[in-house]
């Protein structure tokens, strides 16, 4: 990290796995201190050991993003531990496809719970501490399905547009102290499809992540955002695989 933003304190959602896991390693690697949440405490548990093994500085806590007094605890944790929280990653995300048709439902609600107030959950907890202490980064994961709509993934499309919106709203109403930032990631090594529960898209994902590009390529683009000069806003970075074709 820049000499300006060495040590700050960063706390990543969805942390267990995929770019979340490679976010907090290559933070801690770069001198943060990074507070880990997920629902896996065993992963997490792993993880921290792994950072401090390595020289860094993590702590984790259990967090179900869903629950909005789990990510205000998470953020009170942080400050018990650091005295200040410096980025909030807004990582967790579900994505279990279908078409409309299939009437799934449940599975609307999960996604809508997760990608959508699971953000506005972590901006509720980290907004008062950020605006107190002039200072501060909210980093949204949204997703190239937050600028294109294909089938399968209406609802998923949605919640990640609805990211965009939150975020550049946000952006409108901190500016000048606080930093918001949106990351769009094309498709990436993770367990994200892991959640799809219909077989057609199921393997239509399957098909389409054969040219998946490495959770870490989505790691860098977290750190370049989050080492710019304070006056520095990287509102937006989409990261694909070169041969995507969206």
């Amino acid at each position: 990290m820049t000499t300006d933003n060495t040590q700050k304190v960063v706390v990543i959602t969805g942390a267990s796995s995929g770019i979340g896991e490679a976010t907090a390693r290559l933070l801690a690697k770069n001198g943060a201190k990074v507070v880990l949440g997920a629902r896996r405490t065993d992963r997490l548990e792993a993880l921290v050991k792994d950072i401090h093994a390595d020289g860094g500085i993590a702590e984790y806590l259990a967090l179900d993003v869903t629950q909005r007094s789990q990510m205000a605890e998470i953020t009170q944790f942080t400050l018990s531990k650091f005295g200040r929280v410096d980025v909030l990653i807004n990582n967790a995300g579900v994505m279990p496809l279908s078409t409309l048709d299939r009437l799934k439902v449940e599975e609307w609600d999960l996604m809508i719970d997760v990608n959508i107030k699971g953000v506005l959950y972590g901006i509720a907890a980290v907004l008062p501490i950020m605006k107190a202490q002039k200072s501060g980064q909210i980093i949204n994961l949204s997703s190239i399905g937050g600028h294109t709509v294909y089938p399968t993934a209406a609802v998923y499309c949605a919640t990640k547009f609805a990211v965009g919106a939150l975020s550049e709203g946000l952006r409108q109403e901190v500016g000048g102290d606080i930093r918001v930032t949106v990351i769009s990631p094309g498709t990436t090594e993770s367990e994200l499809a892991d959640s799809i529960s219909d077989e057609t898209a199921k393997k239509g994902m399957e098909e389409f992540r054969q040219i998946s590009i490495p959770a870490t390529a989505i790691a860098r683009s977290i750190l370049f955002a989050i080492t710019q000069p304070n006056d520095v806003d990287i509102s937006e970075i989409i990261v694909r695989p070169t041969a995507s074709p969206y």
